[in-house]
């Protein structure tokens, strides 16, 4: 069947085997998977394939789809995902999955562009000094969610205060102001993270709003949960539909 045939040839792209090599254990499973993931699912979209992948990456990130994310780190490179976008996104990830779950990612996304020859480490991002990281970082959380987000690394009740600092400081100012990425790819980065991991939703409400804000409307993120639901399952798919529902209203 010609439907069979493209999703299997697409599936010979995007992964070093096809089907992940189950197609002699798991024939069914296989072309079940590629027929939907590869051809039906990728027929809906009308995102580029730079954004379609940066989404899916980061998706993998916030489920833990560590051997995905390794066979699909070569397709985005060949799609236009610089290896400067691979690392700022594995980096940005660590302000939302913490150190215990991204460094698998780093290690293998290191493997990955020494394998195609790049050498490490690459071109720093940075673009601050470090005693303006606090001030930087407000001012990306401004930008991205508005005035009322002004002062926020001050605000708050004085035991917990130091948090909204960090928040400030570390997730905004740490990462949101280095080059390789703009604010609409680091929201989307963060939104499919968040989305991808579950239990994050009032968070993810917050992100779609930033996404909103930056100019990432509703119609493209319902395209970018549906990209990404065949790696992180219906249930937080439909979650993370909601939070972009309610973030709309």
């Amino acid at each position: 069947m010609e439907f069979r045939k493209s999703a299997a040839g697409f599936s010979q792209q995007a992964f070093a085997g096809p089907s992940f090599g189950l197609e002699s254990s798991d024939p069914d499973f296989s072309a079940l998977f590629s027929s939907f993931a590869f051809d039906e699912v990728v027929g809906e979209s009308t995102l580029d394939e730079k954004t379609r992948l940066l989404s899916i990456l980061s998706a993998l990130l916030g489920c833990q789809g560590l051997e995905v994310f390794r066979a699909m780190v070569p397709m985005a490179l060949q799609s236009g995902v610089t290896p400067v976008m691979l690392k700022e996104m594995v980096y940005q990830g660590t302000a939302y999955l913490g150190l215990g779950r991204i460094l698998p990612f780093l290690r293998v996304l290191n493997e990955a562009l020494t394998d195609s020859g790049l050498s490490l480490p690459l071109p720093s991002q940075q673009t601050i000094e470090p005693d303006a990281r606090i001030e930087a970082g407000n001012q990306a959380q401004v930008d991205i969610f508005g005035e009322q987000m002004r002062g926020y690394q001050n605000s708050g009740p004085q035991e917990t205060r130091h948090i909204h600092r960090w928040l400030s400081g570390n997730c905004f100012g740490d990462y949101y102001t280095r080059s390789g990425l703009n604010y609409r790819q680091r929201e989307l980065i963060t939104f499919c993270i968040l989305a991808a991991q579950g239990g994050c939703e009032p968070q993810l409400v917050s992100h779609a709003a930033g996404n909103f804000h930056v100019g990432n409307d509703r119609s493209f993120l319902i395209d970018v949960v549906s990209q990404c639901l065949p790696y992180i399952g219906y249930p937080r798919s439909l979650n993370a539909l909601r939070c972009v529902n309610e973030a709309s209203k």
